[in-house]
């Protein structure tokens, strides 16, 4: 009776945080936001910021990408390095009170 009961309560146990498991892997597998950066990349990335980071906070801000050249912008593009967005994601936010 008791290994009845103990088995009865692991099962009823199993099936209670058997779906909290699979989401928390589902998480860890889709949780990766970009891959590893090869050395080249890693190079090219460094040497665009010095080139283009005007306030010098280490990271290139919306106007200083606009002014990256188109030579520039064609590199970092073969070296895998720029993000194509989707158009209508919600990234291009416009004044919506005027």
């Amino acid at each position: 009776m008791k290994k009845l009961l103990a088995l009865a309560l692991s099962l009823s146990l199993l099936g209670t945080f058997a779906p909290a498991l699979v989401r928390a892997a589902d998480t860890d597998n889709g949780g990766k936001k970009h891959a590893r950066l090869t050395e080249e990349q890693r190079k090219l990335r460094k040497e665009m910021v010095e080139k283009y980071d005007t306030n010098k906070d280490g990271k290139l801000d919306k106007t200083e990408r606009a002014r990256i050249s188109k030579e520039d912008q064609q590199k970092m593009e073969k070296a895998g390095l720029v993000r194509h967005r989707k158009q209508g994601d919600g990234n291009d936010k416009k004044d919506s009170a005027k």
